[in-house]
């Protein structure tokens, strides 16, 4: 039996974990548990715009953002606007990115991810009712957090699902 190849895997992989983190953003929670909730799907776009920037990026980050819109039923473009912001990010960070090492990686990822949690705090003060205090950058901070873990797994999952 023939070894799946790279090019081959990697767009229904792409989007199974994409769709999974999806899934895992609007799954739902108790009400004081909802603050600690990792954002899902900016750490698995972060991931995958830096693995394969060729094959995911802003148009990708714009689909999600619109089922997600959808899902939670929130203004329509609001999360596809942040997520798409943050796939353009990516892109322009992608070569100093994949040279740091893994703890300068999650200080990025931090940041990256302060920035989509900022950008929708202030969405959500624009459209809706003004409530501003600091604990809107947990998820971002847990996200850095859990980077090393997460990008160590799916590049480990990805040399085993290609077999090299």
């Amino acid at each position: 039996m023939a070894v799946p190849s790279a090019a081959n895997l990697a767009l229904p992989w792409i989007w199974c974990s994409l769709l999974l983190a999806l899934c895992l953003q609007v799954m739902p929670l108790a009400e004081g548990w909802q603050i600690w909730r990792p954002d899902w799907l900016g750490l698995m776009l972060i991931y995958w715009c830096m693995k394969t920037p060729s094959r995911v990026g802003v148009l990708h980050a714009f689909v999600l953002g619109i089922l997600l819109d959808l899902i939670e039923g929130a203004v329509l473009g609001q999360n596809a606007l942040l997520l798409s912001l943050l796939a353009f990010l990516c892109a322009l960070v992608y070569p100093r990115f994949r040279a740091y090492s893994l703890l300068q990686q999650a200080l990025m990822v931090l940041v990256l991810l302060g920035f989509m949690q900022l950008g929708e705090q202030w969405l959500r003060t624009l459209l809706g009712p003004f409530s501003i205090h600091l604990s809107f950058l947990t998820p971002a901070l847990i996200g850095a957090l859990l980077w090393p873990w997460f990008a160590t797994l799916f590049n480990a999952l990805g040399r085993r699902l290609t077999g090299g």
